[in-house]
Formats: C-alpha cells, sequence, structure tokens
C-alpha cells in the first residue's frame, strides 16, 4: 500500500516489495519526477567498466539474469509479485488480481453492474480501470508530463545498455552488433525524433473555412486515444516493444505493454526493469502467455497495437471488435525479392544474404524468397555463397554473429521446410543449439510449404520465372506482402515493379532498411496488416484527430440562410457560401 510521508515538506510515496530472502524493501516514488528508484541488489546500474565495453567484450554468451526456476516477476504498475518457483507460466489469476490491484490510488467503483461483475472475473481489469482513472485526470496530456516519460525511456535504454545485450544474447544468440543496430539504435532515433518534434506535432492543425465559417475557428485538436494495449512479438523484443510505446506516450495515453513470453529473459527484464523508470500511475508491464492475453484482451482498451502472425491477430482483431476498438494490425508475410538479369549480382547478394540472415532470419520483412530467371539464377548462386562464406566463415555455426530459432518449437517447423526443393547451399541443422545453417533452395515448387508459409528462418528459397512480367504476375497473384524488393542495374525495371505491385513498403536494390527511417511510414496492407508508425505516423497512430469549430453567439443574420422557412433565394445564397468549385471552373 502507499503512504504518503508528512515529516517532509515534499510528500513522498512508499510501496512495498519483497526481494529475494522475502523481506519488505520500500520502493521510493518522488511526487514531482515520478520516478521509482528500487535498493535491490539484483538490478545493478551500469558500472563505468560496463560503459565501456566493446562489443568484442560482449560475444562471450554467459547471461547474469535471475534462473526462471527460482524465480518469477509478473509486473503490473507498480507492485511486483514474487511468485512459488513451481509455477513457470503466468495462469494464477489470483496473483494477478493482486498485482493489478495494489499501488493504485482508491477510485470509486464503476456503477454500471457489469463492469463490476468484469472486474470480479477479469485479473486485469482493476489495473485497466485505474488507468483509465488516471488518463481522464488530465495528468498524461501535459507536454511537459510527455517529454519526461520519454526522456525516462531515454534513461532505461542508457543505464540498462548491457542488460538488454545479456537478454537478446540469451533469447535469439543476438550478436551486440545486431542489438544496438536493430534494437537500441532505431528506438534511440525514434526517441530523439520525437522529443524534437513533439511541440509542433501536438499543435492544434488550423484548416481552411468557407464563407459560412469564415468568421469562426476551425481546427484540429490531436488528442489521445486514452488507455492503449500493445502486444509484442518476440523476434525483436525491444524494438518492436518500444517503438509504438514511444508514439503512444508521445500521444498522451496511458499504456498497458505486453511483450512476448516466448523472448523470456527480454520480458523478465522489462517486467522488472522498465516500470522503475515509467510512471505506474499510467504505465504498467503484463507478463505471461495466451491464457494471460485473452484475459487482458476481455477488457476494454481505447487502442490496441498488435505486431505478430495472421492467426493471433485475428484473435486480437475479434476481440477488439466487442468493444468497437480501433487497431494496428503489424503483421507479416512473404516478401518477394525480385532479381533481374541485368544486375550486380554480388552487390545483390550481399544484401539478400544480409537481410536473409539478420536475426537468424526471424524478421518480419526478410526477403522471404528470391524470384527470378534461370539465367540469374546461374550468376547469383556463386555470389550467394561468397557471401555466406564473407559473412560467417566455412562454419556460420562457429560464428559469434549468426543467431539462433527462439525454441524447438520454431526450429522443427523451419528444419522441416529444408525438405523442399533441393539444397543448393547449407542446409545442416543442431537441435540441441537450435541451429540452421544459413540455406539456399533451388528447384522448388508453387505448391512446396516453403512456398506456402511465411518462413521466418535463415532459409532462402528460389522460384524460377520466364521474366519480369510472369514475376511480377506471380507476386500480385497472393497475399499483399509487407514488402516488395526488387534488384535491377536498370532503375526502370526497377520502377516497374515498384508500378505494378501493392505492398506494405518497397525497396530498390537494397532490403530491410526501409523501415529504418523516421521518415518513412512502417506498416503491412491486407493480409500483412494494417496501420503505420515510425516517427511521426506513430504519434498519429495513437492520436484521436478531432475536428473542432468555434462559433460565436452572434451575427446571427449570417445563420438565418439555413433557417426555415426555406426559399430558393436562401438555397443559392447557401451554396455560393458552402459550394468548393474545382479549380479549372
Amino acid at each position: 500500500m502507499s503512504q504518503p510521508v508528512t515529516t517532509s515538506p515534499n510528500p513522498v510515496l512508499f510501496n512495498i516489495e519483497y526481494n529475494r530472502a522475502g523481506e519488505i524493501e520500500p520502493i521510493v516514488l518522488h511526487e514531482h519526477s515520478n520516478v521509482r528508484q528500487r535498493k535491490i541488489e539484483d538490478m545493478p546500474r551500469k558500472s563505468e567498466d560496463q560503459q565501456d565495453a566493446t562489443l568484442d567484450e560482449h560475444k562471450v554468451h554467459e547471461i547474469p539474469l535471475e534462473d526462471e526456476s527460482t524465480q518469477s516477476t509478473a509486473s503490473l504498475g507498480r507492485q511486483s509479485i514474487r511468485k512459488p518457483s513451481k509455477l513457470e507460466d503466468w495462469t494464477s489469476q489470483e496473483d494477478s488480481m493482486q498485482s493489478s490491484s495494489s499501488g493504485y490510488p482508491n477510485i470509486k467503483e464503476p456503477q454500471n453492474p457489469q463492469d463490476t461483475a468484469s472486474r470480479c472475473t477479469n485479473p486485469y481489469a482493476d489495473l485497466v480501470h485505474c488507468l483509465r482513472a488516471t488518463w481522464l485526470t488530465g495528468k498524461t496530456c501535459p507536454k511537459e508530463y510527455r517529454i519526461h516519460q520519454l526522456e525516462a525511456l531515454c534513461h532505461f535504454l542508457d543505464e540498462r545498455h548491457v542488460d538488454i545485450q545479456h537478454a537478446l544474447c540469451a533469447d535469439l544468440h543476438k550478436p551486440c552488433f545486431e542489438t544496438e543496430f536493430t534494437e537500441v539504435l532505431l528506438v534511440r532515433n525514434e526517441l530523439a525524433n520525437a522529443l524534437n518534434n513533439l511541440s509542433y506535432w501536438m499543435k492544434d492543425e488550423n484548416v481552411h473555412k468557407n464563407l459560412l465559417t469564415l468568421m469562426d475557428c476551425a481546427f484540429i485538436r490531436k488528442d489521445p486515444y486514452g488507455v492503449v494495449l500493445i502486444i509484442a512479438p518476440y523476434n525483436y523484443p525491444i524494438h518492436l516493444t518500444l517503438m509504438p510505446l514511444v508514439g503512444a506516450i508521445a500521444a498522451g495515453n496511458c499504456v498497458v505493454l505486453k511483450p512476448s513470453e516466448l523472448s523470456s529473459c527480454t520480458e523478465r527484464l522489462l517486467a522488472k526493469a522498465l516500470p522503475c523508470y515509467m510512471d505506474p500511475q499510467t504505465f504498467a508491464v503484463v507478463t505471461g502467455g495466451p491464457e494471460e492475453t485473452d484475459k487482458l484482451l476481455e477488457n476494454k482498451f481505447d487502442y490496441i497495437f498488435y505486431t505478430g502472425n495472421n492467426h493471433v491477430g485475428k484473435i486480437v482483431m475479434t476481440a477488439a471488435a466487442k468493444h468497437l476498438t480501433p487497431l494496428s494490425l503489424e503483421l507479416g508475410g512473404k516478401c518477394p525479392c525480385y532479381v533481374d538479369r541485368c544486375c550486380n549480382f554480388q552487390n545483390a547478394a550481399n544484401r539478400i544474404v544480409w537481410g536473409k540472415c539478420i536475426n537468424a532470419g526471424q524478421t518480419c520483412i526478410a526477403p522471404d524468397y528470391v524470384i527470378c530467371t534461370v539465367e540469374a539464377q546461374e550468376k547469383l548462386l556463386p555470389c550467394l555463397r561468397q557471401a555466406i562464406c564473407e559473412f560467417f566463415g566455412h562454419d556460420p555455426k562457429e560464428s559469434p554473429d549468426f543467431g539462433r530459432m527462439i525454441n524447438d518449437k520454431q526450429f522443427q517447423r523451419a528444419r522441416a521446410l529444408l525438405e523442399c526443393g533441393h539444397v543448393a547451399i547449407g542446409g545442416e541443422t543442431d537441435e540441441c543449439e537450435r541451429y540452421i545453417a544459413p540455406t539456399v533452395l533451388v528447384n522448388v515448387k508453387e505448391y512446396d510449404p516453403v512456398m506456402q508459409e511465411e518462413i521466418f528462418a535463415p532459409i532462402l528459397p528460389i522460384f524460377i520465372v520466364r521474366d519480369m512480367e510472369e514475376a511480377i504476375d506471380f507476386i500480385n497473384c497472393r497475399e499483399r506482402p509487407l514488402a516488395v524488393y526488387a534488384f535491377s542495374s536498370d532503375c526502370k525495371v526497377v520502377n516497374q515493379v515498384l508500378d505494378h505491385t501493392s505492398s506494405g513498403g518497397f525497396c530498390g536494390n537494397d532490403v530491410g532498411l526501409q523501415a529504418t527511417s523516421v521518415s518513412l511510414p512502417y506498416g503491412g496492407i491486407g493480409h500483412s496488416g494494417f496501420g503505420q508508425y515510425h516517427g511521426k505516423f506513430s504519434f498519429d497512430t495513437f492520436t484521436h484527430f478531432r475536428g473542432c469549430l468555434l462559433r460565436c453567439m452572434g451575427m446571427e443574420l449570417m445563420n438565418k440562410i439555413r433557417y426555415p422557412p426555406y426559399s430558393n433565394k436562401k438555397l443559392r445564397a447557401l451554396v455560393c457560401a458552402m459550394e468548393i468549385r474545382r479549380h479549372w471552373l
């Protein structure tokens, strides 16, 4: 329970938490800064040695994180609940109710009997209710508050940098270079861009007025939605969790964050450390698996942002439909990569291999398959082999720069795809390490599983077509992907692929880099999802654009043209005042 301390001129709130030994330990919440300061030894700050550590020093994959078998922690806002070691999942509703209802101010119970019944049966109802009550006070709306929370997120990235490296290495065997480039740096850029432009984004936007409203004030107000839910995937557990969070905070929302349980070390880090930096009255982390997510989705949110696969996306969309909740779905798909016969094949191979093998192929915008002619395949194959050898050596398994599959289930699923076609490069696997070598498949058929489902592994099939027109037809006959790639030394070819295909994004003569710019929208279309974010698009996604018109009480003579009794004279005057004419007229 939180109790004010009246002996201090600046009141301080205390929250109770238990340390490893089961002893009560206070967590201090400063009233003005809203930043929690924990006094526990298992969450060290970065030392000077850690701050100066190089990438090479972190290539040893030894992770000094707590073992899940000894302690599991579910963080819901302010309080963390230590659960028995035998429970490896998060299915206990009693514990969830305790953690979600603690540490919040007393708020009047809802008068609606259905809401009261929901709060009695759903372990997260109290949490959502408290966050919405805080949002209704307007606490998250001031620009200064949003800036403070964004800066707190910056501090999290800086002070927990080594912990992030360790967690991602444990979950995905992710090299520190990839962690810095694809996870931390992109989130830092998103934060810097938001802090640099927040004042401009928040301003009311004046709009054009007709003669009828010429003397009035017409503008667009940028309002936050309220309480938003962000559900993140496992493959980029920092990037894809915090990037939408930046937009949600910048827009002035309260946030419930649900990281993926599959990337367990990163989930544990976010659940334990992130609430130390964010305001617990406006932010909470919920951990758990599908059962907990289903319970969470039973609650009414004002916006839902989901990143993941199509199957779960349909479940999220169905849950949102029950409350008419707007949402964004960032899904995957099979991103085609057309390689023209007129091409610098070695440069193309380098970029394709990098885009396919980064994070061991577990990237939603990775080139899912290459589509080209037989002639182009013959020139491309030796270049792909050379690129793999240069990047990861003759035995990629020993390379510190090559990742692993997230779990045994995904490893088994990906390994089964190696039965398709013929293995031209790679194909080696190691079940103990969940290792799949960078692999190129040839002679694949349209009906093969590797050409039917998203691969999400370092496996690259090459599909043969007669010419570019057939390649474009093949792409257009399938669900619209998250990205389309085209390689050619002839810019007309690249533009033709761009003009005659439809996808969430497009990149010519490279792969993946379209997602690194804060100036470009990122999102899918059709089967690959809907909604956009990155940069100002993130702010807009979590913002309700409210059309506003302010009129004076006088000048009633101008309004009489729309009042009964009607006449042709009034109608002509009204048309003259409101009609929008085309320029050529």
